[in-house]
């Protein structure tokens, strides 16, 4: 990721480290990322981060999705269209804008 300290908040640099531990074909929900960072009520606010990464795909923010299992937005390339194919290619099925097994894919920080 390079010196990301040229980029955002500190809060957003802790989010964006997050993201890189999400495997491919795996997925994980904002609220994840928040109870991660030792801030569950954060949501809002790792939602923001991850909108605003500048290092995307590389920092895998295509990787987030809504905690019922629907894709959520994506500010880079051709957006939701984008995120989709991006999550295709590593193998995640997603269906009427819904991840497909959205509880086998789901990575689960404390487990790590």
């Amino acid at each position: 990721m390079g010196n990301n300290k040229e980029y955002g908040t500190p809060f957003q640099r802790e989010v964006w480290e997050a993201l890189r531990r999400i495997p491919k074909g795996s997925i994980t929900t904002y609220g994840a990322i928040a109870k991660y960072l030792g801030q569950p009520r954060a949501v809002r606010a790792v939602g923001t981060a991850v909108g605003r990464n500048p290092f995307a795909p590389e920092v895998p923010c295509h990787r987030v999705v809504r905690a019922d299992g629907t894709i959520g937005n994506y500010s880079a390339g051709n957006g939701v269209a984008t995120k989709i194919a991006l999550l295709e290619k590593e193998g995640v099925e997603i269906s009427d804008g819904k991840i497909i097994e959205f509880e086998k894919r789901l990575y689960r920080f404390e487990d790590q």
